[in-house]
């Protein structure tokens, strides 16, 4: 674009002052506050750290008695299969894995026609 003429503007500096208050200074802010007294007394609550925490220890010791108490006990689910079980189960799988691969090509090639 082109250059246009600089304009005189009349510019405020900012009325801050950097650093902390004095402690007169801080004593008449909060004496002029309209939440005067509202924060003077000092509250210590649990934070949501402290909640989970105290939460977790006592799962964790809850566990550790459940545990000690079923040890020799096998834990939940199912029992092992045998290894004849796994070999039939193998086989089935097999099996209807490519009958349904057959099934699938039959299905297509007379859908889409053989074009050899």
């Amino acid at each position: 674009g082109r250059p246009t003429p600089v304009e005189r503007v009349m510019i405020c500096p900012p009325e801050s002052r950097i650093g902390p208050l004095s402690d007169s200074e801080r004593s008449e802010h909060l004496s002029r506050s309209p939440l005067k007294g509202r924060y003077d007394t000092v509250v210590d609550r649990e934070s949501a750290y402290e909640l989970l925490k105290q939460r977790a220890d006592v799962e964790a010791k809850s566990t550790a008695s459940t545990a000690r108490s079923s040890k020799n006990s096998r834990g939940p689910g199912r029992p092992r299969q045998s290894v004849l079980e796994a070999m039939t189960k193998s086989a089935v799988r097999s099996i209807g894995s490519s009958l349904g691969r057959q099934i699938v090509r039959g299905i297509l090639g007379s859908l889409l026609g053989k074009s050899r």
